[in-house]
């Protein structure tokens, strides 16, 4: 697992906690403070062959974004380990390049136009609350992000299965 984003690692440990399953310790990765956008592709082929080298197995790999997703399956191939037969791959944000890759990417889209919309009302809000000379507050609203399933991931197999 490769994280880089507090509340992104929250809802991971959440969800996998809701669901019963276990994140080995030794399989998770921090990716470095990096503000190269290319950084996530290189970062995630490299912790990915760190993670190979420790000789412990796992089914699956969830990265913080879909360039080190891509990265990371990048390592896989070359280390022999088939995506998504031996090790499925999910990443985060669905960028271009992600439905294009082969496979192409499992990923978590999150909703950009309705959040900038949310963002430009909130501040429109502020602004004419300052212009109107009324008290206003911050609304905090979410939106839902959308699991986008491709060719990246599926069932992992049961233990004696072929």
């Amino acid at each position: 697992m490769l994280i880089d984003s507090a509340p992104r690692w929250r809802g991971i440990q959440k969800f996998c906690h809701t669901v019963g399953m276990e994140i080995e310790p030794a399989l998770i990765s921090q990716l470095p403070d990096s503000f190269d956008p290319n950084s996530g592709f290189e970062g995630g082929y490299r912790i990915t062959e760190e993670l190979l080298q420790k000789k412990k197995k796992f089914t699956a790999l969830m990265a913080f974004d879909d360039l080190t997703a891509l990265g990371a399956i990048r390592a896989l191939t070359k280390a022999g380990v088939k995506v998504p037969e031996h090790c499925s791959v999910a990443g985060f944000d669905d960028v271009a390049l992600s439905a294009l890759s082969a496979p192409s990417l499992t990923t978590v889209r999150q909703p950009l136009e309705a959040m900038g919309n949310l963002a430009v009302n909130i501040v429109m809000e502020g602004v004419n609350a300052g212009l109107e000379k009324r008290d206003w507050t911050i609304s905090h609203q979410k939106t839902n992000p959308e699991l986008v399933i491709r060719d990246s991931t599926r069932v992992a197999k049961v233990s004696g299965e072929d």
